[in-house]
């Protein structure tokens, strides 16, 4: 029964403790590199909580082996719910539309998971998306939530919320106000996505994680041992649907107007399910890392390549065919293969050789195909 883990593989402790030093020094420096470098801090904090959204969605694939395409549900949900506050209530207060963010997931989660913990495989899939269909229908079609136009987060659709009053110390120091409220809304993600990893990372190594596991081997062996487990898997949906509501209160904070496409589409779904894939199903952190890289290819890519759609789908051919535990999950992998390597330079000829062999009995097979097309035999 493997375990989820904040890196992959048998790495030193020592090691471990550096990677997450040195990634949260990153983390922490990204305001900074993004001034003398041409990374975009917007996009960057954009990846970070669809990321936070995706550690939500992997603690249901990872160990309940369910997948769900319709989780973009809670993260629109939470949205909504601080859109909501700021525009009908005139709430101004930042932590309170997070709350408000949360509660509306939680209560959605809530009845959402009551109706699919029973149910397995494709019949799982499908009824999360189609709860996610109707919601975005529910939403595109209410006046209440103003149609397709969507919701001000600006508390009588002028101010910026307000953040602990921690943006107005850094206006009254000299810095810019938009710039001021954005650093500070990053540092907050920051701080609630490292709390959250924790929560996860102690969740899924206690009791309730290992009965998680052990649902995602084997339900019937899963009941036969005492486990409760349509109650189980209620309760890690409800979770899993936190994590995308507190995601989804962040991304409103961040926008300051909500719209349902962005939020509630089911393409979205599909989005933070591959980004879990890309950084590796069986790590905690590869999900932050995969929505970093697919929120970069989404905005950024269609400046550089014609076809940026088909470049999304080539990076998840290449990680499937190549990188099955995803770019976290199998750097342990790679390191192992080049340290062999180094160890052992005669393996790089093999690989050459493997490569060369590939691709000839590739144009064999292309050749042969299309001689029988053109002169109908082989």
């Amino acid at each position: 029964m493997s375990r989820a883990r904040l890196s992959t593989g048998n790495l030193p402790t020592v090691v471990r403790v550096v990677l997450v030093v040195l990634g949260l020094g990153v983390l922490l420096a990204v305001p900074d590199l993004a001034r003398v470098t041409p990374l975009s801090f917007a996009t960057i904090h954009k990846g970070l909580l669809f990321g936070l959204a995706a550690v939500g969605l992997n603690l249901l694939l990872r160990h309940t082996e369910l997948v769900s395409f319709g989780h973009v549900a809670f993260f629109g949900t939470g949205a909504y719910g601080a859109a909501v506050l700021a525009t009908y209530y005139e709430v101004s207060s930042g932590l309170v539309l997070l709350a408000g963010a949360v509660l509306a997931a939680t209560a959605v989660a809530l009845v959402v998971g009551y109706l699919v913990a029973g149910h397995l495989d494709i019949y799982f899939a499908l009824l999360t998306l189609a709860f996610n269909q109707v919601l975005f229908a529910f939403v595109v079609q209410s006046s209440f939530f103003n149609s397709t136009d969507g919701l001000s987060v600006r508390a009588g659709g002028v101010d910026r919320p307000s953040l602990l009053g921690l943006d107005q110390l850094l206006v009254s120091a000299g810095l810019d106000p938009v710039q001021a409220y954005n650093y500070v809304l990053y540092y907050l993600t920051v701080a609630i996505l490292v709390v959250m990893v924790l929560v996860t990372w102690k969740l899924v190594n206690s009791p309730f994680g290992r009965a998680l596991d052990a649902i995602g081997q084997d339900r019937t062996r899963a009941r036969f041992i005492g486990i409760p487990v349509e109650r189980y898997v209620w309760i890690a949906f409800t979770i899993s649907g936190i994590y995308g509501g507190i995601a989804g209160g962040l991304f409103a904070l961040l926008q300051l107007h909500v719209r349902p496409e962005p939020v509630l589409f089911a393409f979205v779904s599909g989005e933070i399910l591959f980004m879990a894939i890309l950084g590796g199903v069986g790590t905690l952190v590869g999900p932050v890392v995969g929505g970093v890289i697919l929120v970069y290819l989404l905005d950024l890519a269609r400046f550089y390549v014609t076809y940026y759609h088909a470049l999304t789908g080539i990076v998840l051919l290449a990680v499937v065919y190549f990188l099955p535990e995803g770019v976290l999950g199998s750097l342990p992998a790679l390191g192992a293969a080049i340290d062999r390597r180094r160890r052992d330079p005669g393996l790089v000829r093999n690989d050459v050789e493997a490569v060369v062999s590939s691709v000839r009995r590739g144009v064999h097979r292309a050749v042969t195909t299309v001689r029988i097309l053109v002169f109908g035999v082989n």
